[in-house]
């Protein structure tokens, strides 16, 4: 399916990171982790074009050293949509374009998964996508994997760290697990930075709950694609093992 608009990949990577410290910059079978992300996103055949969006220089020079394209962003954005969007600028994005947002510490991302987010586009009521993935019920009950719940056209109903919708009276309930990776129109992309942070969003602790307090629809799309963020610097032998496979 052709998308009519430029779609652009970038990856927001900082070096400051409270459990792991250096991230994007971990090494990962010889290359840095961000040099992994950075070919995997290139390899969608839907991203017109990927970069880097930094505000360390250690992460640049890498970057430059392996021909990575990088954009060095301001050191006070409040979350990795802020840095993506001041990316974006920087490149001259078409106002019509599509941005997608890879997060970082994804280095054994699958291609496809990208293309999964834009092909939405293709329709002109789209304004946001974001992808999930079935899991089981035991998973369900870790606040450290946020739940979504969808109405009838895929779109978001709400995401939680609670287990939702709660299965009462044994009711059998199929669980969703969010995959952070977004995609937005650019201007969609500039509405949502430039809202005030929600009741609900400080609640849960989900910057994504701000486009639906707002009422911005944010369309879901169910992947069958495996995917592990690199949290803390246990989780590089888990990857290893992916990117091996």
């Amino acid at each position: 399916m052709s998308i009519p608009q430029k779609c652009y990949g970038i990856i927001p990577a900082r070096y400051a990171s409270t459990r792991f410290p250096g991230k994007p910059l971990a090494d990962i079978n010889g290359k840095p982790m961000i040099w992994h992300v950075y070919q995997r996103a290139r390899r969608c055949i839907h991203l017109d074009e990927v970069a880097v969006a930094t505000d360390d220089q250690r992460i640049e020079q890498t970057a430059r050293s392996l021909n990575i394209p990088v954009v060095m962003t301001r050191n006070d954005h409040i979350s990795g949509s802020d840095r993506v969007l001041e990316a974006a600028i920087k490149l001259n994005a078409p106002e019509n374009s599509v941005i997608v947002n890879i997060q970082g510490d994804e280095p054994a991302l699958h291609p496809d998964m990208l293309s999964e987010l834009v092909r939405p586009f293709s329709d002109a009521n789209i304004q946001a996508t974001t992808l999930v993935r079935v899991i089981d019920a035991p998973s369900a009950q870790s606040p450290d994997v946020v739940k979504v719940t969808l109405d009838r056209n895929s779109n978001a109903l709400y995401f939680s760290r609670a287990p939702i919708p709660y299965p009462r009276d044994n009711h059998a309930s199929c669980f969703y697990a969010h995959i952070g990776l977004y995609a937005f129109r650019f201007k969609t992309l500039k509405n949502f930075v430039s809202l005030p942070p929600g009741r609900l969003e400080s609640i849960e602790k989900l910057e994504q709950l701000r486009l639906l307090e707002n009422q911005i629809p944010i369309h879901v799309i169910t992947t069958s694609h495996i995917s592990f963020g690199v949290d803390r610097p246990e989780d590089i032998e888990k990857v290893k093992k992916l990117i091996e496979q």
